[in-house]
């Protein structure tokens, strides 16, 4: 894991058991969001290198909308 996952990780177990202060919310909220950001941009990457392939045998990317 990264330090940044076992920061959020940290984060969370002292939320359920002692609490937060506001300086660590405010952490965890943009840890969080980096995360995400991270998260979509490789989920978006993978998609991009996908390839479908019909019935007929053509093959189609999903990097874009599909028109049919």
């Amino acid at each position: 894991m990264s330090a940044r996952t076992d920061r959020i990780n940290e984060l969370a177990r002292k939320q359920k058991t002692v609490g937060l202060t506001e300086e660590e919310k405010a952490e965890q909220a943009k840890l969080r969001a980096e995360f995400r950001a991270i998260f979509r941009a490789n989920f978006a990457l993978q998609l991009d290198n996908t390839i479908i392939e019909r019935p007929d045998g053509t093959k189609k990317t999903l990097s874009g909308k599909d028109e049919t």
